[in-house]
C-alpha cells in the first residue's frame, strides 16, 4: 500500500524520532541536541545571528513529564515549535523570530 505525501512525512518524522532514541523510545538532551543540529542548521544559524541561543533551554521547556527524556509527543512540541517560526517566515517573519525560545 503507497502512502500519501502527508502519510509518508509522518512516517519519516517517526525514522527522524527513532534515529536519535535510546532502546526506552525516547530522546535524551544530548540525543535531542544532535538532532537539532543535523537536521536544523539552517534555523539554528538564524537564531545565533540574532543573538538568540535555542539550544539553552528547548529541552527543559518541551520535557512535559521532567523526566529527562523526550517522548515522542514532546519531541512533536520540538517540531512544532521550529514548524511555527518556519510559517511565520513563510509570510515575511524572519526566521527565529518566534517563541520564546
Amino acid at each position: 500500500m503507497s502512502h500519501t505525501p502527508v502519510e509518508q512525512s509522518v512516517m519519516d518524522l517517526i525514522v527522524l524520532f527513532h534515529k536519535y532514541t535510546k532502546p526506552d523510545d525516547k530522546i535524551d538532551k544530548q540525543g535531542l541536541l544532535k538532532m537539532l543540529k543535523e537536521n536544523f542548521p539552517n534555523f539554528l544559524k538564524a537564531c545565533e545571528k540574532k543573538g538568540k541561543d535555542f539550544l539553552a533551554h528547548i529541552f527543559e521547556d518541551e520535557d512535559k513529564n521532567h523526566d529527562k527524556k523526550i517522548e515522542f509527543s514532546e519531541f512533536l512540541s520540538v517540531l512544532g515549535v521550529i514548524a511555527t517560526d518556519y510559517h511565520n517566515h513563510s509570510h515575511g517573519a524572519p526566521l527565529c523570530s518566534g517563541g520564546g525560545h
